[in-house]
């Protein structure tokens, strides 16, 4: 359960980065940034923060090489619903403050403090990852650029990375490495940014959300 709440912290139509996960983890930077890498952070930032609403799908890969779907809902700040896909029992729902994950299947509903998770790092109001403490490095790849960030400083080393397609930017990817090492990577499609979103997609689930039991 907990492995679900760190992996949506974050396109099928650009190819996933997967079996890199090392390379797209430095511990610190590679070089000093040059103007070039400024104006291009700068440009991910002013998407980021012009991104208010975004619906869509997506693809989760987990490290075991298991793979859900669903579709994902976005408004910010802080509000993201992600819907899996039977036969995958879970409903991940952040409401601006926190993050529960409820299991149908369990009948559980797990919360968490949005701060604790790398979801933040895509939802807040205001992004500038130039001057982001919790900025480690940038590279590109495969017609995409990469930036490899940490949930917070206590982290040595990026433990998220979002992926961006370039020259016109928009985030396809991420990819979640966990205190084990362990990387799980969701890719996201049919992006609809400014799609209307009604509030009661974020509100949080709760246990008498399940029905009866049978």
């Amino acid at each position: 359960m907990r492995r679900f709440a760190l992996v949506l912290l974050v396109a099928l139509s650009t190819p996933l980065l997967m079996g890199a996960a090392d390379s797209i983890f430095p511990s610190i930077r590679t070089r000093e940034m040059n103007q070039t890498d400024r104006d291009e952070l700068d440009a991910i930032s002013a998407y980021l923060n012009g991104m208010v609403t975004l619906k869509g799908g997506f693809v989760q890969i987990a490290p075991s090489g298991d793979m859900s779907e669903g579709t994902f809902y976005l408004s910010k700040p802080g509000k993201l619903r992600f819907e899996y896909n039977p036969p995958v029992p879970v409903l991940l729902v952040a409401d601006g403050h926190s993050v529960a994950v409820a299991n149908r299947q369990l009948r559980t509903v797990d919360t968490y403090p949005l701060f604790e998770t790398p979801l933040h790092l895509i939802l807040d109001k205001t992004i500038d990852l130039r001057h982001s403490p919790q900025f480690v490095g940038m590279q590109h790849q495969q017609g995409s650029v990469v930036i490899n960030m940490r949930s917070n400083q206590a982290h040595s080393k990026a433990n998220i990375t979002l992926v961006f397609t370039e020259p016109a930017y928009e985030l396809r990817q991420w990819t979640v490495l966990d205190n084990q090492g362990l990387a799980t990577t969701v890719a996201l499609r049919d992006l609809q940014p400014g799609a209307a979103m009604a509030p009661s997609l974020f509100v949080l689930p709760d246990k008498n959300s399940f029905g009866p039991k049978r």
